[in-house]
């Protein structure tokens, strides 16, 4: 990433829209891409990939695979394409992007709407992680590298200032209940991975983009999508091991969580 080709292979999640497109569409800009950039999205052939379709057309070392986060089967059909298009290396960064954030408050949040959002925000990322893991294992011990880093082998979780129970955002700016119950669980979702993997030499790490102005973020977030895209790819290319099963911002900064 900005330091240099080292990162050969990225997936990432939920990218037909928000961060996850324009993480995309900076990797492909980028002067040394990725050699293989995946991007995952629950329905390629719909109005809202369009701009991912557009995108892919023009660059070959894109492409676009169905993903379904709560569907086992949708994963493990991504993992093998992935793994055909890798022939025989394995994938150097895994970005879990693809969340929701829907209206719910402490008052209206019901037991279907917890679970909902649980099933995306931390079900899925799971699933995803184990489907590829193979692959960054496979990544990890194909790397020169010492240490950890995203050009050797990494799963990142993007994860909210709105799930750290150490630094709380106020219930009025944040209200939303279950999205912040899902992310104070992915973030420690990660940090299971970072005890568990470590020793296969994965880099672990749960990332807050900012409050960014997305479909999810809405317009009275403080920060552009491309902003925050720029800030994260420049973080992806300093993390190591101080950084291993822990929270950062889109700006480099450990997160209290």
């Amino acid at each position: 990433m900005a330091s240099g080709g080292n990162v050969q292979s990225v997936l990432v999640t939920g990218a037909n829209r928000g961060i996850g497109l324009e993480l995309v569409k900076q990797l492909v800009r980028k002067p040394n891409p990725p050699g293989w950039i995946f991007a995952t999205c629950r329905d390629p052939e719909g109005a809202r990939a369009q701009e991912l379709k557009n995108l892919a057309s023009k660059h070959p070392n894109l492409v676009i695979l169905q993903l379904e986060a709560t569907d086992p089967a949708s994963i493990q059909a991504a993992a093998k394409k992935a793994e055909a298009h890798l022939g025989g290396s394995g994938l150097n960064l895994l970005i879990n992007n693809a969340g929701v954030m829907p209206e719910s408050t402490l008052e209206s949040a019901t037991a279907a709407d917890m679970l909902a959002v649980y099933k995306i925000n931390v079900v899925g990322p799971m699933l995803v992680t184990q489907a590829f893991l193979p692959l960054l294992k496979k990544a990890a011990q194909e790397s020169t590298q010492t240490g950890l880093s995203c050009g050797k082998a990494a799963i990142i979780n993007v994860s909210s200032i709105g799930g750290s129970i150490g630094n709380t955002p106020s219930m009025a700016t944040f209200p939303v209940i279950s999205y912040r119950c899902s992310k104070t669980a992915l973030n420690m979702l990660t940090r299971c991975q970072s005890v568990r993997y470590k020793e296969d030499g994965i880099l672990c790490t749960a990332l807050h983009p900012g409050w960014v102005k997305t479909e999810l973020g809405t317009a009275k977030a403080e920060l552009t999508v491309e902003d925050s895209v720029q800030g994260i790819l420049k973080v992806l290319s300093t993390l190591s091991e101080k950084h291993h099963g822990i929270v950062v911002d889109w700006t480099g900064r450990n997160v209290q969580w």
